[in-house]
This record gives structure tokens, C-alpha cells and sequence, in this order.
């Protein structure tokens, strides 16, 4: 018997030390490259998008890759780029940590839309709080001292 799997993860990570750099148009083309890296890392990136300071994917992820191995190489790969292609920012970086939440395919849908909305969302919430409240939500055990870099 074949193996099959149907996975879907929300990944959420911020820039370093939450710094706003992902300006607008700017923040656009990183998504998109965030995708295409996402093929190449041979997953598939179902939404991207996120705010000033933070990203939000939604992703298949292959079973022979681990899902921290997905997320360092997404993040080295897409930072690698910026630096090496943009002008506007001096030395681009991400936190070190990332969340990584399971979504069942009933869901898929509504965290589409959530990741679409952030822009509006972060007019009321900080990142801070929203990180938070997924932690706790998905039931993530955590030390607050350790969840900013």
C-alpha cells in the first residue's frame, strides 16, 4: 500500500525583533517569493500574507521533510534573497522561532481568510497578542520568557 497524507499547517513568524520592514509593495513581492519557494522546497503554499512585522503561510508540507527543516529553509532562502536583492533594507533577518499549527481541511478555509485579513486585523491587535492567542488556543505549552528573541 502507497502512503498518503493530507496535512495543512499555518506557520507564523515574525521579523527580527518585530521590526516593520515589510513595507508596502515590498511585502507583496516577498510573499510571492515565499511561494515559489515553497514549490522548490517541494511543498505548496496555499496562502501567504501577513503584516508590516509578521508572516502567515498556510502549506503543504512533503512527509519526508520535517516540518522545522521546511520552515529553516523557507526563512534562510527568502532573507538570503532580500539581502542579496534589496536595496531599502540594510541586513534583513527573522525571529529564530517560528509556530507551526495543524489545520484540519474543514478549516482550510477560514484561515485563507484570516491570513487575507491582517491588514485590517492588525489596525486593533498586536502581533504580540495574536502570537499569544494562537499559542493558547492550539494549546501549545510555553514559557513567556522565551517567546520573543
Amino acid at each position: 500500500m502507497s502512503t498518503h497524507q493530507q496535512l495543512l499547517y499555518h506557520i507564523v513568524f515574525s521579523t527580527k525583533n518585530r521590526k516593520p520592514l515589510l513595507a508596502d509593495g515590498f511585502r507583496e513581492e516577498v510573499f510571492a517569493y515565499m511561494a515559489g519557494t515553497c514549490d522548490k522546497l517541494e511543498g505548496s503554499a496555499i496562502k501567504v500574507g501577513g503584516f508590516y512585522d509578521h508572516v502567515h503561510l498556510l502549506v503543504r508540507i512533503p512527509a519526508k521533510m520535517a516540518v522545522s527543516d521546511f520552515v529553516g529553509s523557507l526563512k534562510c532562502n527568502t532573507s538570503k534573497h532580500i539581502n542579496d536583492t534589496s536595496r531599502k533594507i540594510e541586513k534583513f533577518g527573522w525571529q529564530d522561532g517560528y509556530g507551526a499549527f495543524t489545520v484540519s481541511v474543514s478549516q482550510k478555509d477560514g484561515v485563507v481568510k484570516y491570513i487575507e485579513k491582517q491588514m485590517e486585523h492588525h489596525t486593533e491587535h498586536r502581533f504580540e497578542d495574536e502570537y499569544l492567542h494562537l499559542l493558547r488556543k492550539h494549546e501549545v505549552e510555553f514559557d513567556l520568557r522565551y517567546v520573543w528573541d
